[in-house]
């Protein structure tokens, strides 16, 4: 569906658009006016289109768990999170329960809060290692798998989600870095799915960590296929395993995730520029550096030392951090991740 059918298709009559300002003025709201009167057109035009019960049972269903689950990450925005993937199915006495526990321990020390999806297994594993207070769960309802695990049961930093997609949204939303342990179908939909976000770009860059046991080769084995199958018959890129680290030992886990964000702090896009915010900028002989390795990924013009743009002022957008900007050419991503990774290398002054 193109855009301007998208639109025409949330059309409502102009005495509701209206109401609908009236509305949010009545409730005090001023932030995001914009955004809330299209939810509230959105929302007033799929019930009064033709569509069966089950889609607006689907559709009323999944914003009201999206809500909840807003919610409840909302106090949390400003603390870092990392989403640990894995199978339900690993028992205790498996080291690789012992191998998620450490490395949610080891990150929680850090600072760091533990998303998971709430369940037994290397779910149960991870939030065990950052304890309670650090452990925010995402659960999904199915006949055979209820009930939350001990650890962040009755918590206000738990919610359960009726759909996968919804759940796999939060889980992938929140979080500035990922662990994968070794699981089944679940767990590899959630890390291809990761994976598919990042190479394209609708997802954000950050440290993906696919992290087995000693002796393992379960991710192993995952790498080879991507580069033995994936990579000669050119349906993804050499550069495209650069988006992920395969590992058995949690402390280099947790130096891939802490290094990611050693230099490099965040991104946003300002027209067709791309911003890249940092605790240090590259000096005139880095810069160079990194505009020979890396100037492809400008379309035109080279990869430049920035002031902060007026949109960032305007909404006072971390003012405090260094930046480079160059115009993207809004694919290569795997290659916008090296540079990332060559900026976090950049010697302290």
């Amino acid at each position: 569906m193109t855009e301007s059918a998208s639109r025409d298709a949330v059309a409502v009559p102009g005495a509701l658009e209206d109401e609908f300002e009236a509305l949010l003025d009545a409730a005090g709201i001023r932030a995001n006016s914009r955004l809330r009167r299209e939810l509230i057109s959105t929302a007033v035009a799929l019930a009064t289109d033709q569509v069966d019960r089950l889609d607006l049972k689907i559709a009323t269903a999944a914003l009201a768990e999206m809500r909840d689950a807003f919610r409840v990450f909302a106090p949390y925005e400003q603390v870092p999170k990392v989403t640990i993937f894995g199978s339900a199915r690993t028992q205790p006495e498996d080291p690789l329960y012992g191998q998620a526990r450490r490395v949610a321990h080891l990150l929680a020390e850090e600072g760091w809060m533990i998303v998971t999806g709430a369940g037994p297994g290397i779910m149960a594993a991870g939030m065990e290692g950052a304890g309670r207070e650090r452990s925010i769960g995402v659960s999904i309802r199915l006949p055979f798998e209820q009930a939350a695990n001990s650890v962040i049961a009755g918590d206000t930093k738990f919610v359960a989600m009726k759909y996968f997609f919804t759940r796999k949204l939060m889980l992938i939303k929140e979080s500035r870095a990922f662990v994968c342990l070794a699981g089944g179908f679940g767990t590899l939909d959630e890390t291809f799915e990761l994976l598919t976000l990042t190479q394209t770009g609708k997802g954000l860059p950050v440290p993906i960590v696919f992290l087995d046991m000693p002796g393992d080769t379960y991710w192993g084995a995952v790498k080879d296929l991507i580069e033995q199958q994936l990579v000669p018959r050119g349906l993804v890129t050499s550069a495209d395993v650069g988006l992920f680290l395969v590992t058995d030992d949690a402390e280099v886990a947790t130096r891939e995730i802490l290094g990611f964000y050693a230099n490099y702090d965040s991104l946003r896009y300002v027209g067709d520029e791309l911003v890249i915010r940092l605790r240090r900028a590259p000096n005139d002989a880095q810069l160079a550096d990194l505009n020979e390795r890396f100037g492809q990924l400008a379309v035109r013009g080279r990869i430049e030392r920035s002031e902060p743009l007026s949109i960032e002022l305007r909404e006072r957008d971390a003012l405090d951090l260094k930046r480079i900007r160059f115009r993207f050419a809004r694919h290569g991503f795997a290659e916008l991740r090296a540079l990332i990774d060559a900026l976090n290398d950049l010697g302290a002054p």
